[in-house]
């Protein structure tokens, strides 16, 4: 339940930052020039982030699982 609270909370200033600062911006990367709002940018750059994070947890929550065969009993070994 914290997380989902921090969560709001990180999304609630992450958009009024964004409404507070929507001029356009010039954007370079690499070879690619555009103009996009700084809103815009603001939040795609946390929704990348937060997308990358959870791919990151997820990722690391995940433990390999390894399965011991029994083969035959202790009594069938006597």
């Amino acid at each position: 339940m914290a997380i989902v609270i921090l969560l709001l909370i990180v999304v609630s200033v992450v958009a009024v930052f964004s409404i507070q600062n929507a001029l356009p911006v010039e954007i370079t990367f690499f070879f690619w020039k555009f103009e996009a709002s700084l809103a815009i940018i603001v939040f795609l750059s946390m929704l990348c982030g937060m997308i990358a994070g959870a791919i990151i947890l997820s990722l690391l929550r995940i433990k390999p699982t390894t399965k011991k065969i029994v083969t035959g009993s202790v009594e069938e070994k006597k």
